[in-house]
């Protein structure tokens, strides 16, 4: 009787995925989540067909370059230990669409997948009509999954959504939310061909997501970058809160699985904090996380010191220095613009000791692969170039011209396959060492995702 009921069970789940992968498809085909039209107007107007679900809880908005999912996770753990019902929306996915929506910190069901869509999807097909007679785009991909998202947190309900934005802030579809808390993690050149080619525009545009009398939690920025978000911040009767002014990583040591850490918050100061993810960059964004919580939850007071500790213990962030492999050691990193890389690089060194790492190396075409690949030089014996199985993503080969000119021809080799190329490397980096051996995958999330898959870690 078990047997069958386990049978039913694993038919059902199989229904399940197989539906919510054509659902997937279908809002694949759709102006895909990098075109971006810069208007809130079509999720605003679905949004209000749909009685305006983005405003049925609090909203901790996240924006930045680098850093907004792990610090969008800390977030999400640090609410939830309070005993708050949680939705947590993160771009891109690394196994599963699914896990873009997450309720509790878990991502929605495959069957719950299916059910959000037909709910959202005549007002969605509405307003696709009323665009087109007007000769207006659909809603493209990203918009129809953060329409989505305040659907089903509206639904679940949850008390708190912790949205991360798609692309900058100001035009971003998230934007229709108003974040009691905005965070923004440091501002970095990335996506330049759509918010502009220098830090003071792309500033511009994330302090966007700043709305009327909210708080601001801010990181360390370039002086021009700040002054940019605090003039925007002081138009919107914001609060800011800025980190190395009124908070502060007050001490960090490297300890076994991660970190210890001595935060400085607006409530005081959280000593002993165990944090198990390696690197400095990793410390600052719990900070932000903290501070996140601090104003949310107490109104900028001070957390209970046993709830920040659990919370922080059980914090994860996958596809970042994650170990997905021992013998050798695999390493994914998501890491794909020269600042994000940078820290990466700064962070391998501290948290690993290894005599020799080989890398395998995949960047998108609108990226900076010279950037990048100057950055990972010092660190690489070696080099495997290769490409996520994605259209945006740079050739091996011309990334592989790029790559000898940073690191010579004898570092470097081009494979077409990710497979290959993983299991290349292995061979090359344990071919003169026996223990101290690592191959780093990194230069695109697109990438890290199929190489966690390939490695069992989908």
């Amino acid at each position: 009787m078990s047997g069958g009921a386990d049978h039913m069970r694993d038919e059902a789940a199989r229904e399940a995925r197989t539906a919510a992968d054509e659902v997937y498809a279908a809002i694949l085909a759709r102006a895909p989540e990098h075109d971006i039209d810069p208007t809130l107007e079509r999720v605003r107007q679905v949004c209000e067909l749909l009685g305006d679900p983005q405003h049925a809880y609090k909203v901790v908005h996240l924006t930045g370059t680098n850093g907004k999912t792990s610090t969008s996770r800390m977030v999400e753990r640090l609410v939830r230990e309070h005993g708050l019902r949680t939705g947590r929306f993160t771009s891109p996915h690394l196994t599963r669409v699914t896990e873009r929506i997450a309720i509790d910190g878990q991502p929605i069901s495959d069957e719950r997948f299916v059910e959000v869509w037909q709910d959202v999807a005549p007002y969605v097909h509405l307003v696709d009509q009323r665009s087109a007679e007007r000769g207006e785009p659909r809603l493209s991909f990203f918009e129809v999954f953060t329409v989505m998202a305040f659907a089903a947190f509206a639904d679940a309900p949850v008390d708190v959504a912790i949205v991360e934005v798609g692309m900058g802030g100001r035009w971003d579809s998230t934007n229709v939310a108003d974040g009691d808390v905005a965070v923004i993690t440091p501002i970095a050149m990335d996506h330049e061909r759509y918010l502009g080619d220098t830090l003071v525009e792309i500033a511009s545009e994330k302090s966007g997501i700043v709305k009327d009398g909210a708080t601001l939690v801010l990181a360390a920025q370039t002086e021009d970058v700040e002054g940019v978000v605090l003039a925007a911040a002081a138009e919107r009767g914001a609060r800011v809160i800025r980190e190395d002014v009124e908070i502060a990583v007050v001490e960090r040591s490297v300890a076994v699985g991660g970190q210890l850490l001595t935060l400085r918050g607006t409530g005081g100061t959280y000593t002993d904090i165990f944090l198990p993810l390696h690197g400095e960059f990793q410390a600052h964004n719990a900070l932000l996380a903290l501070t996140a919580t601090e104003a949310l939850v107490a109104g900028g007071g001070a957390l209970q010191p046993g709830i920040v500790e659990a919370a922080f213990a059980d914090v994860d962030s996958p596809g970042r220095l994650e170990i997905v492999r021992t013998s050798p050691t695999v390493i994914v990193d998501g890491a794909h613009n020269p600042a994000g890389v940078e820290a990466m690089v700064a962070s391998l060194d501290e948290a690993f000791a290894f005599q020799r790492v080989v890398g395998v190396v995949g960047v998108m075409a609108d990226k900076d692969p010279e950037g990048i690949l100057s950055i990972l030089e010092p660190v690489l014996d070696e080099i495997v170039v290769t490409a996520a199985g994605n259209t945006r993503a740079m050739a091996p080969d011309e990334l592989g011209e790029v790559a000898v000119d940073v690191f010579g021809e004898d570092r470097v080799h081009v494979v077409e396959r990710l497979d290959e190329a993983v299991d290349l490397a292995a061979g090359l980096a344990e071919r003169d060492v026996e223990r101290g051996a690592a191959v780093l995958v990194t230069g695109s999330i697109l990438l890290v995702a199929e190489a966690r898959i390939l490695l069992g870690r989908g």
